[in-house]
């Protein structure tokens, strides 16, 4: 073999992989799924009254009407144990329940969710959630940006997951 031939087998070599990564990305592989369970968002930050006072804090935030339905109380639950479930990193976590309607929640079910802060969602709040805000389980950052969302029946394991892995990495809250 040449020596010509011979530096231009290591060039193809070397350059093999850019192109054929090139060619996949234009082609549409996107490679294996992301890591997290819960859906990014571009972070926003959030003004009001109940987020200025949890600054510093990871927050799970709900939505949901006073006259709270099975399905409210399992995704209060949930987010309960979620909490609970992060061991010695569960102070760095706050629980938040915005009341979409102007009634109050039961007194059975504010004792069966203690520590949650229960606040009455002002007007246009639920503007800054995208989505439907009753049907997900937010995530605010220590900052007050909401930075993703889950499901509101979501898998316990990946939420518990997710809020490990951000809170080990996290510096802040």
């Amino acid at each position: 073999m040449s020596p010509k031939a011979k530096i231009a087998l290591v060039a193809a070599v070397c350059a093999a992989p850019i192109i054929l990564g090139t060619l996949a990305y234009m082609f549409g592989w996107a490679g294996g799924a992301s890591g997290n369970y819960g859906e990014l968002i571009a972070p926003q930050p959030l003004v009001g009254a109940p987020f200025h006072a949890l600054r510093g804090k990871w927050v799970l935030v709900t939505f949901d009407p006073a006259a709270c339905g099975a399905e409210c109380e399992k995704k209060l639950y949930f987010v309960r144990q979620v909490r609970r479930a992060q061991g010695k990193d569960a102070e760095r976590i706050e629980r938040l329940w915005l009341v979409t309607d102007r009634g109050a929640p039961s007194s059975e079910l504010t004792r069966a969710i203690e520590g949650t802060r229960i606040v009455p969602a002002e007007a246009n709040i639920g503007k800054a959630f995208p989505g439907e805000p009753t049907q997900h389980i937010y995530l605010v950052d220590p900052l007050g940006n909401l930075i993703m969302r889950f499901p509101c029946d979501p898998e316990p394991s990946k939420v518990i997951k997710d809020l490990q892995r951000l809170l080990k990495y996290s510096h802040v809250g």
